[in-house]
């Protein structure tokens, strides 16, 4: 709110001191008779163009410092267009005309050097353009302080006293006004070389700038070589105050620059402002997407088209640590901007803006999709190495069905085609009725690790106590009352018990545990577990988890967790929890 008061007395200023100066120049030509040239009233809605300007872009982009300056220009322009009338009308004190009128030098550097150097976000190019600017605004300060010294406007100096002061504001004057257009021209060339060097749509933004400052910079050179014709001099100074605005209002519109466009309504041209979605909009609709794109890589597909659509940029890509990419769009060239993704999974890269030039507020944009794409990349992980673990599972199962039942189911067979074709003794028959009881409990065993039946029937805590009393060692379960007759999900269900299953197994094998204790309870909408052992424990962090790795897995994909607690010499805990509220 208060930016926006600043503009439009910035604003109001320029402009009330622009037409003031047509006041001042019409009561001028009423003195002679003369009617105000037409030439006067072009001149007014030229320069009035910059402070309409510098009003726009400073109220709907205060952060950026350009309009800022436009404003600040514009004002100087209407107080020496001021000074240069009262100067013509020769009523006003000396004090007033002098620094009023030598205010236009400082119009003069801005519009020449400033403007086009700082387009279009009120920025250096880089810096090393800062000795080039702080070159020029010692140049401008000169030039000013030099014609205030020498009475520019009035023709005397404003002491009687100060000769020595004239001559030094003559010379400060004169090398002001021959370095600012030393300057002025290396700027141009500059904004020459940015124009060769840069991408297509860049190139055609800074063409019109510098078709504007060479408008601008023939304006002056009408006014310092031909001052007598009066005619030209309007001209020039309607090229002075209007080229820039004009061209800079059109880069701006026409290239979208900063976020300002033009919309069609009926018949109608209208501004349109913000055209940017914001962050919130962003992240809302990038939100809803994901939730209705259950895959991984589409989901990736979507982060990528999300960042490219909001920042309008030719292509977009999200790359995983593994190398894994996902680009929307056709790429060329490498990426303009690069952010890495939350939690340093990845990174997110953009190609150049198809309009306009990527900045300060995309850079933000772009780190807060990091975050959704992070999750979108935890996502993909985390599916992969599901889908990993259940291929090696089924083909674990492959394995033990060959390896083991189907030899068995053979010999079996071919036992019952010996007794068929020879007649079977007593102990022949006894024998092949233990192998087939022995194949049965093998497939029972097998079943068993594929999803145990007393866990289908029995319930959680029924299937952990089923799985312990088998152990070798002493196996302690306890649960909370009423856990035994409560029923969860089968999935959430199936990973506890053989989250508790692979723990207890680790617990015999790895740690040569002597003693383990099981603990199973419910509380706060979570379904925990908890599974100690006096084992030899492990440093966690230097040691694979193997089997718990994938079953952890299981458990983040059910919204849960798993955490190991253990240290070489004092046994090993863990706990695990999924949410359940049944």
């Amino acid at each position: 709110m208060r930016s926006r008061l600043v503009a439009g007395v910035l604003a109001t200023g320029a402009a009330a001191a622009i037409v003031a100066n047509v006041v001042v120049t019409s009561r001028l030509t009423a003195s002679y008779g003369i009617p105000l040239p037409v030439t006067e009233w072009v001149f007014m809605a030229a320069a009035l163009l910059l402070p309409a300007l510098g009003w726009l872009l400073a109220t709907r982009r205060p952060e950026l410092r350009y309009g800022w300056l436009l404003l600040v220009c514009a004002l100087f322009l209407g107080l020496g267009l001021i000074g240069a009338g009262l100067s013509f009308l020769g009523e006003a004190p000396a004090w007033l005309v002098t620094p009023l009128a030598s205010i236009l030098a400082v119009f003069y550097g801005l519009n020449w050097i400033f403007v086009p150097l700082l387009f279009p976000e009120g920025r250096l190019p880089s810096r090393r353009w800062r000795a080039f600017a702080w070159i020029s605004g010692i140049a401008i300060a000169m030039h000013t302080a030099g014609l205030v010294l020498i009475g520019y406007g009035t023709g005397r100096p404003l002491w009687r006293w100060d000769s020595a002061l004239a001559l030094l504001g003559a010379w400060s004057a004169t090398i002001g006004q021959f370095t600012t257009w030393v300057m002025a021209l290396i700027g141009f060339i500059g904004l020459v070389r940015r124009w060769r060097r840069s991408a297509r749509v860049e190139r055609r933004q800074y063409a019109w700038i510098a078709g504007g400052v060479a408008v601008s910079l023939l304006g002056g050179v009408a006014i310092a070589f031909h001052p007598s014709l009066p005619m030209l001099s309007v001209l020039g100074m309607v090229a002075i105050a209007g080229a820039l605005p004009v061209v800079i209002g059109v880069t701006v519109v026409r290239y979208r620059l900063l976020d300002i466009g033009i919309g069609i309504r009926g018949s109608r041209l209208h501004l349109i402002f913000d055209m940017r979605p914001t962050v919130d909009e962003v992240l809302s609709d990038l939100g809803t997407a994901l939730e209705d794109t259950p895959e991984p890589a589409e989901q990736l597909g979507r982060v990528a088209a999300a960042v490219r659509a909001a920042l309008e940029a030719e292509w977009a890509a999200v790359t995983l640590a593994d190398g894994t990419r996902v680009v929307v769009g056709r790429q060329e060239g490498p990426a303009t901007l690069t952010v890495p993704v939350h939690g340093g999974l990845g990174r997110i890269e953009c190609g150049p803006r198809g309009v306009g030039t990527l900045k300060r507020v995309d850079r933000r944009l772009l780190e807060a999709l990091a975050v959704p794409a992070g999750l979108a990349i935890q996502s993909a992980g985390l599916v992969t190495r599901l889908v990993n673990a259940q291929e090696a599972e089924r083909r674990r199962i492959e394995r033990n069905i060959h390896d083991g039942v189907q030899q068995q189911l053979v010999a079996l067979i071919a036992g019952l085609e010996l007794a068929r074709s020879t007649g079977a003794s007593p102990d022949m028959l006894a024998h092949l009725r233990e192998q087939a009881r022995q194949t049965l409990a093998d497939l029972r065993e097998l079943a068993a690790g594929i999803h145990p039946s007393v866990l289908s029937q029995g319930g959680l805590v029924e299937a952990v106590e089923e799985r312990c009393s088998r152990l070798p060692v002493h196996t302690t379960v306890t649960s909370d009352p009423g856990l035994r007759t409560r029923r969860f999900a089968d999935e959430v269900e199936g990973a506890m018990y053989f989250t508790v299953n692979e723990a207890v197994a680790n617990a015999l094998k790895h740690a040569g545990a002597a003693t383990i204790e099981v603990r199973l309870s419910h509380a706060g909408g979570r379904l925990r577990a908890m599974v100690a052992d006096d084992g030899k424990g492990f440093d966690p962090a230097a040691t694979a988890r193997r089997g718990l790795a994938t079953l952890s897995d299981r458990l983040d994909a059910l919204g849960g967790g798993l955490d190991l607690d253990s240290s070489p010499g004092k046994g090993t805990r863990m706990n695990a929890w999924v949410p359940a509220g049944g």
